[in-house]
């Protein structure tokens, strides 16, 4: 049903290295380039993420509320994620772990301040 997300930057030369990185534990390449953004994906049937100035000029904002969550394979590659992306300068905003009935959530910010979260399915034998 979704086709991609799209969060805003203000600074593509800080946040296109730190998708590139992030996204790459998950196996996404570049998709699309353009002067206002690029797009990951994994394959061209799959949902895409993509970074872009917004269109308006304005200057991007994280929207309260708003997040964009990963899926990831297991709760090692949660991890990973989480620490990837801490590691590349963007902030935590929730340790990796068991959240719920069976989910395993990390949670934290890009570099503009964008919520995002890794998320899977906890194995039942944890």
């Amino acid at each position: 049903m979704i086709a991609y997300t799209c969060v805003g930057t203000n600074d593509l030369e800080k946040s296109v290295p730190f998708y590139t990185e992030l996204l790459g534990l998950l196996g996404a390449k570049p998709f699309f380039k353009s002067d206002r953004g690029i797009g990951w994906g994994v394959s061209p049937d799959k949902p895409m993420f993509t970074v872009l100035k917004p269109y308006d000029g304005q200057v991007a904002t994280a929207g309260n509320g708003t997040m964009i969550t990963l899926a990831a394979s297991n709760p090692a590659q949660v991890d990973a994620l989480h620490a990837k992306a801490l590691a590349l300068g963007g902030a935590d905003e929730g340790a990796p772990g068991p959240r719920g009935s069976g989910y395993y959530l990390a949670y934290f910010r890009d570099l503009d301040g964008n919520k995002l979260a890794a998320f899977c399915m906890q194995p039942k034998d944890q």
